[in-house]
């Protein structure tokens, strides 16, 4: 009776989990587009290219949608139970709230252990190639696409303008000139034409242009003495039919996925982290210990000049600088000042210096801590969605999606929070990827004690109740118009 059970609560868990997931992923997918869409336009990339690139930056928000699905998916389906009255009846069975958790809290448990490896193992892999992809989109010049009537130097090594362009795929062409932009050493060279033709060559890497009614002009005497160039002026040839060739292939053959950036924290396991972070550490001992040498060298020797000149003079109530020069104590403490605000601004620059390292540290210690603070995060939020659905007992899209949605932003809101504090070294980063569990975790834990003992926490009679005595000191009690 019991295994039916289980498996009709997983069930009825599983049936909005995967809508949920799939709609939560879309949602996050479409920000990466909003953000990254500048980087596709104008870059010749194919369907496939992008679709592959959204795939890549997609699987690392999974760490984010997962814990988030768990949370709204047990919210409605705990909701589901106790509007249905399901819950009622298996209390009145005598199943208790707990057991009716237990299926389900075995299954967040399993999910939290793929998260973990998923993260431990797949994601690193998926963010060196997202991350080399975007780099090498980036590094790609933009695709050929010839505008009407404006200069085009989207060939290599060529300046184009064409006066009319159409056709089905615009390969008809009229008004052509094209220029070789060329070096000291090479024949410049222009062509004009009437009308032209973009034609399919044999080789993919070359754009083939067969040109009709035109001249060459091209002068081919570059880098040669100027008694050869009076000799030799300007050829000009006239042609009726010209086919011409360019080397395309630096756009087209564009190693998209090509791995040029290898040396990413992110793209690190749990282990290769905890290495990265234990050199890092080593450095920035060294680091530290030169800077703090550099400072004290530094300091010493205004220390021991404030020392040799101390003025035990009596303080004045106003000084004359034209008198500066002249008062020998006045000077001492000029010179000391002097020093003393050289030696504020050498801190300060040190402290520029420092502050990256710093930041860097707090970066690569809270990505590798979260690979297991995510994991924890899921059951976190399995306890409180299954404690509030069975508390409200209102499933569907409404409430729970609420409730769901302003939980998330608390737990978003302080793990930016603590993260930017990490970062500029005034907590410690171990200390900030835990925060958001350790300040969530006592309320998942209250939340099931309320649930657990049948509270009505979100009863709105209950509070109308409470506020009742306040409330009726501001009404007025109005006697029926029959009885004035």
């Amino acid at each position: 009776m019991l295994k039916i059970l289980d498996r009709y609560i997983i069930k009825t868990f599983f049936g909005p989990f995967f809508f949920i997931f799939s709609v939560l992923f879309f949602i996050f997918i479409v920000n990466i587009i909003w953000v990254q869409l500048g980087q596709f336009m104008g870059k010749g990339l194919s369907y496939w290219q992008i679709l592959k690139l959204l795939f890549y930056l997609g699987v690392s928000v999974i760490s984010m949608v997962l814990p988030l699905t768990i949370l709204l998916a047990s919210i409605m389906s705990f909701g589901e139970f106790g509007e249905r009255y399901e819950l009622a009846a298996m209390k009145a069975a005598g199943i208790s709230l707990t057991r009716v958790m237990f299926p389900l809290l075995g299954v967040t448990m399993v999910l939290s252990v793929m998260l973990y490896f998923f993260s431990n193992n797949i994601i690193p892999d998926f963010q060196r190639k997202a991350k080399n992809m975007l780099f090498n989109i980036a590094q790609t010049k933009p695709a050929l696409n010839f505008t009407p009537g404006q200069f085009i130097d989207q060939i290599p090594g060529y300046m184009v303008k064409f006066d009319k362009i159409y056709g089905e795929s615009g390969e008809n062409i009229e008004g052509v000139f094209v220029h070789r932009k060329a070096s000291t050493f090479e024949n410049q060279q222009s062509i004009v034409a009437e009308k032209g033709k973009f034609v399919p060559a044999a080789n993919k890497n070359f754009l083939k242009l067969v040109l009709y009614n035109g001249y060459v002009f091209e002068d081919n005497i570059a880098g040669k003495p100027d008694n050869v160039r009076l000799k030799q002026p300007d050829q000009a040839i006239k042609f009726d039919t010209l086919v011409s060739h360019f080397d395309v292939s630096e756009i087209i053959n564009k190693a998209i996925e090509e791995e040029q950036i290898t040396d990413d924290y992110r793209f690190q396991t749990y282990n290769k982290l905890e290495e990265t972070i234990d050199k890092n550490k080593k450095d920035n001992v060294r680091f530290f210990e030169t800077v703090g040498g550099d400072v004290l060298n530094q300091a010493n020797p205004v220390i021991s000049y404030m020392d040799k000149n101390k003025a035990k003079a009596a303080p004045k109530s106003q000084i004359r600088l034209d008198t500066l020069k002249k008062d020998k104590k006045l000077e001492m403490i000029y010179n000391a000042y002097n020093r003393l605000d050289n030696l504020k601004t050498t801190a300060e620059s040190k402290n520029g210096e420092i502050s990256p390292n710093v930041k860097y540290f707090s970066k690569v210690v809270i990505y590798q801590q979260r690979i297991l603070t995510y994991s924890f995060t899921c059951i976190i939020f399995f306890l409180i969605g299954a404690s509030l659905g069975s508390i409200i007992r209102k499933g569907g899209m409404g409430l729970p999606v609420i409730i769901a949605i302003v939980i998330f932003i608390v737990f978003y809101v302080i793990n930016v929070g603590v993260e930017n504090v990490a970062w500029s070294g005034k907590m410690n980063p171990y200390l900030a990827a835990w925060i958001p569990n350790m300040v969530l975790f006592p309320f998942g834990v209250w939340m099931t004690y309320k649930a657990l003992t049948d509270s009505q926490l979100f009863d709105a009679e209950k509070y109308k109740a409470l506020f009742k005595p306040i409330t009726k000191r501001f009404s007025k009690n109005k006697e029926h118009k029959r009885y004035q």
